[in-house]
């Protein structure tokens, strides 16, 4: 396990498989490096909310908070969630319905036993990041 990771982040998940810690862990470095591409996003805040990682646009205000966890407490799927409350969900089904499981106004679902489509997801992701920015 990285060392890098936050002891809180660790703890979160240290009951999962850990095939499905290592997906969460995957995903944590992808929202981390597409934060880093960025510097409107700024530094992200790690913590928990709802005792799941979560990341923060704290210092620029940019994004809405993303968090990760399994999805539905089911080990063969994790999730990256954003606020129910924005329109993430609907731009992401306009962009991208064929290449992404999308659940309800929160979630990108992921299987556990297949790779994501990264460029996707990357795009997803800096599309919450920079939620605030907008037109």
């Amino acid at each position: 396990m990285a060392s890098n990771i936050p002891k809180q982040t660790r703890d979160a998940v240290s009951d999962l498989p850990d095939n499905l810690k290592d997906k969460l862990f995957s995903l944590r470095e992808l929202i981390l490096e597409t934060a880093g591409e960025n510097p409107a996003v700024g530094p992200l805040d790690e913590t928990l909310k709802w005792g799941e990682p979560s990341f923060l646009t704290s210092a620029t205000k940019s994004g809405t908070t993303i968090r990760i966890n399994r999805h539905n407490k089911d080990d063969s799927q994790y999730a990256m969630y954003v606020h129910c409350q924005t329109d993430l969900l609907d731009r992401y089904r306009q962009l991208y319905s064929d290449k992404l499981t999308l659940d309800g106004n929160r979630a990108v679902v992921f299987n556990v036993a297949e790779e994501p489509p990264l460029e996707a997801v990357k795009h997803c992701i800096a599309m919450a990041l920079t939620y605030h920015l907008k037109d």
